[in-house]
């Protein structure tokens, strides 16, 4: 993770929640390297996406949920730590997109193989990694980078995440899969609008230079 200008940065309350400055202080302690925070984020989606495809059921749809949130608390503490440790690094952009892609298309594509649609998974993840090319294509064009939704990258964890509570509930009850494909249904769909929202405040942004 790089320090990046204060536009370029998604607002997030949570930083300036005690508990986050606690474990940045904790992390910057401890001397663990942002970049690091960032390939961690990937394992816990990878653990997450695996135990979901491999061993479906109650159990691995909660274990998922936590695997989502522990995913973004890395993604939280990594540029915390990069910018409030001062511990940025050459790589730090790389960092900071490259294992979001990858966690973001590790759940989504886990996600369509768990309801029986593999291709709405794939679609989705397609989807969702166009959103943040979008996102920093405008940067590149020297905008500030467009954090809308409606399924930006926090949007689409809580809609899993709460597929995934709803998913053990229906399970244990009537042994469906609804509250998933739905799931994954609201993160393509989602996506692809984000895509189109972004998109036409970029042009309209171009335009009024």
């Amino acid at each position: 993770m790089d320090a990046e200008p204060v536009a370029n940065r998604r607002p997030l309350t949570s930083r300036s929640t005690g508990w986050a400055r606690f474990l940045t202080d904790l992390l910057i302690r401890t001397g663990v390297s942002p970049n690091a925070i960032s390939v961690i984020s990937v394992g816990f989606a990878a653990a997450g996406a695996a135990l979901l495809i491999l061993r479906p059921g109650a159990a691995s749809l909660l274990v998922l949920a936590l695997c989502v949130q522990l995913r973004l608390l890395c993604n939280l503490l990594d540029g915390m730590v990069a910018i409030e440790g001062k511990r940025q690094s050459p790589t730090g952009a790389l960092f900071n997109e490259v294992p979001d892609r990858l966690a973001d298309s590790l759940f989504i594509v886990a996600l369509g193989y768990a309801v029986g649609e593999p291709a709405l998974g794939w679609f989705g993840a397609l989807a969702a990694a166009i959103t943040a090319y979008i996102r920093v294509l405008g940067g590149s064009l020297g905008l500030a980078q467009d954090f809308r939704g409606p399924m930006a990258k926090p949007h689409r964890m809580a809609v899993l995440t709460v597929a995934c509570v709803l998913g053990v509930v229906e399970g244990w009850i009537w042994h469906t899969q609804w509250a998933l494909l739905l799931a994954a249904w609201i993160i393509a769909v989602g996506s692809v609008i984000t895509c189109i929202t972004r998109l036409v405040a970029i042009a309209r942004q171009l335009r009024a230079r």
